[in-house]
């Protein structure tokens, strides 16, 4: 039994009964597919991102996929994103065909979007920043470069929720952006789910026909779409939960300046910048550390238990090799998976687990 757990969903779950209270009255409406629980929160959902819409789809993956598809993009096409990013937003891109083109990141673990440019080619079709861990991509640098090349930028902002730039919000920048609500996420459900917001009437609606077979209304089909609907008992979950949203991400981001004064006292490891003008909700909360598979194993024998993200980079993953990049080609991603290491920072964690956090890690270094 882990002391710090990284894992916070049977505390945030312990006390179903509200959830299971609201169930029990839907059940009987037979309300299943795209019914009014999944308007109701697409309704709050595009309130507290400020945009006119959110459609509801059934995983964060299909939350970047689609607005791709609606774009036209597909086989023979390229979308430029970042080589330090989880597989889903690889996924969407290679989903529709296309192939996806790599930049390196900085120490914020999103896109150097000064590498942008240079990647661009004829067949560049959209530009897809990853705003990684709660970090947002520099989208004042980029969304100049994407206009200047008439390119569209769909914003993976799975990991983002309210993270903003100078008070504007991820998903807000480009032609779209996509959310997850997958249940380790900042805004979570009891399965896959995802939601696309815009503030462009002709995505919205081809999103919401691409999302349901492409049909206009039960008998006439518009175009042929998939079956990506988000699920109306996981839109419940969804309207119980996101009321608790800004107070989940203040106590997150409390976390995460409470670990940040105690870790820049220690010379041995390496918290990343911290720009005023970025508000960063902490997904994951990431410092660089020296020695890090010492440390991580000696964390994980105290009963700590802290992550990797990830310790193979995945431009080198076996299942990217048909893309050709080989070790070297993003260095600064190298190096993150090198140096990184996560520990837990959600708004269910004590003081005392991250005083306990802490502790540990003083203790290594003091030790070694």
């Amino acid at each position: 039994m882990f002391k710090v757990r990284y894992s916070y969903l049977p505390q945030q779950f312990g006390d179903p009964s509200e959830i299971l209270e609201e169930l029990r009255r839907f059940v009987p409406t037979g309300d299943f597919t795209l019914g009014k629980p999944v308007s109701e929160f697409e309704r709050r959902f595009s309130e507290l991102i400020g945009t006119r819409y959110a459609i509801g789809v059934g995983s964060g993956t299909d939350a970047l996929k689609l607005p791709l598809k609606a774009l036209g993009i597909g086989h023979g096409d390229e979308v430029i994103t970042t080589a330090n990013t989880f597989i889903a937003t690889v996924g969407a891109i290679n989903e529709i065909g296309a192939r996806p083109v790599f930049v390196d990141c900085d120490d914020t673990f999103c896109m150097n979007v000064d590498q942008v440019e240079a990647a661009i080619t004829p067949r560049t079709k959209a530009i897809m920043p990853v705003h990684f861990t709660g970090y947002m991509t520099d989208m004042r640098k980029l969304m100049p470069v994407a206009e200047k090349h008439g390119l569209p930028v769909v914003e993976d902002a799975c990991q983002g929720i309210l993270a903003d730039i100078e008070g504007r919000r991820s998903g807000t920048w480009g032609i779209a952006g996509g959310f997850s609500l997958h249940p380790l996420k900042n805004l979570n459900v009891w399965a896959d789910g995802g939601v696309i917001v815009t503030n462009d009437d002709g995505m919205a609606e081809k999103l919401r026909l691409l999302r349901n077979h492409g049909l206009k209304n039960r008998d006439e089909i518009e175009i042929l779409g998939y079956n990506s609907r988000l699920d109306s008992v996981q839109a419940i979950v969804g309207n119980w939960l996101i009321k608790d949203t800004h107070s989940i991400t203040a106590r997150r981001i409390e976390n995460a300046a409470y670990y940040d004064a105690a870790f820049q006292q220690m010379p041995e490891v390496r918290v990343p910048p911290r720009p005023a003008e970025c508000k960063r909700v902490f997904h994951l909360y990431i410092i660089f550390a020296q020695e890090r598979d010492r440390l991580f194993q000696y964390c994980v024998d105290k009963g700590i238990e802290a992550k990797i993200h990830y310790p193979i980079p995945l431009y080198q993953q076996k299942g990217l090799a048909h893309f050709g990049y080989k070790p070297g080609d993003f260095p600064v991603t190298d190096r993150h998976a090198r140096e990184i290491i996560s520990f837990p920072c959600d708004q269910h964690l004590s003081r005392d687990q991250q005083d306990y956090v802490i502790g540990t890690v003083r203790a290594f270094y003091k030790g070694h």
